[in-house]
């Protein structure tokens, strides 16, 4: 059987648009003879026939964009959220949200809603389930189809669309260093189950800054967190043990902030005893007591950038290079870690 043909794989073919190849099979006379009788035998052969429902959405503008999170609990994805619409409305279209609440047939479910027509494209974050499964046919489906896709935070390698993410490898180095300026050896690391790309990728950051210290690695340090499970049983365990570490590095801040409470309740002083640092500088990092370092993660700038290019590539005609976009992160230093002199 010959593979399912696209505009899009006929425009690559013959390194021309998407709109060169569209007018070419309607017979365009924009578009040289030659030209024409190329595409469409191409066409012909691989038996191209319009995708309706492709036709359908791009014919009929809904100004609409949807957004996919996995939770709502976390800072970040509000402020990702609130760049995302910001920017979307001062372009003209309105947002709409979904939750996945981290199961992949609920977000299976909210594509199936969302791209029937009610929006012109999507901004995603993977769900942990769809992570942990590796399945992903339905985003497989959007780019055969030619829908437009930006995926943000929790990305996935295999499909190819734009993304954008934040330097989580260059986030946990900035805080490992730091936490080793201020005198700490034995830094432990609370962080997810592998398979979520951003706690992988914060371990990764975490491994490299001991390693640039030449600080031992202790795999007795690496905590992962099963999320389905007792939070604060879990994390109690990474400190309420004969040697705790000196330093916690948290890949979120409900993490690091549970760190704190545990850390007091067993009668240690954050940071003289234990300094701890989370990611994303929201209102529980602010207004606990200390308040807590974090990295910052600048979710209002990462939510422009994703609907600035989800917004472009639903405008643009021509099929455009896909776009990875990295967004940098900084240490706000508040008083559970202590100052480097």
């Amino acid at each position: 059987m010959k593979p399912r043909i696209t505009l899009k794989k006929i425009a690559k073919e013959f390194g021309v648009s998407i709109s060169t190849v569209s007018k070419a099979l309607k017979d365009s006379h924009e578009i040289s003879e030659e030209t024409r009788g190329k595409i469409k035998a191409f066409a012909d052969y691989y038996n191209y026939k319009p995708n309706n429902l492709a036709l359908q959405l791009r014919n009929q503008k809904t100004s609409v964009i949807g957004v996919i999170i996995p939770e709502i609990v976390h800072h970040f994805f509000s402020t990702v959220i609130n760049g995302i619409e910001k920017y979307a409305n001062e372009k003209g279209y309105n947002v709409m949200v979904c939750l996945s609440n981290e199961s992949y047939e609920k977000e299976v479910s909210n594509f199936t809603v969302l791209t029937n027509g009610s929006v012109d494209g999507l901004i995603v974050s993977v769900a942990r389930e769809t992570q942990e499964n590796q399945i992903y046919k339905h985003f497989e489906a959007l780019i055969k189809d030619d829908f437009p896709l930006v995926l943000f935070d929790r990305t996935i390698d295999e499909i190819q669309c734009d993304k954008v993410i934040v330097d989580d490898v260059g986030g946990a180095y900035k805080a490992v260093d730091h936490l080793v300026k201020i005198g700490s050896k034995r830094i432990a690391l609370i962080t997810t189950q592998d398979y979520i790309t951003v706690g992988s990728l914060r371990k990764e950051g975490y491994l490299k800054a001991l390693v640039s210290n030449d600080i031992t690695i202790d795999e007795n340090l690496i905590y992962k967190i099963d999320d389905n499970k007792d939070l604060h049983e879990q994390i109690r365990k990474v400190i309420n043990v004969k040697n705790p570490p000196d330093a916690i590095l948290a890949v979120n801040e409900i993490y690091a902030a549970i760190a704190l409470k545990i850390v007091q309740e067993l009668g240690l002083v954050v940071p003289n005893d234990i300094a701890i640092i989370g990611f994303t500088s929201g209102l529980i990092s602010e207004y606990t007591s200390p308040p807590l370092t974090s990295v910052e993660q600048h979710g209002d700038l990462m939510g422009r950038s994703a609907a600035e290019l989800l917004i472009n590539r639903i405008e643009s005609a021509d099929s455009n290079e896909f776009q990875k976009e990295v967004i940098s992160t900084n240490l706000k230093i508040r008083k559970s870690t202590l100052s480097v002199n």
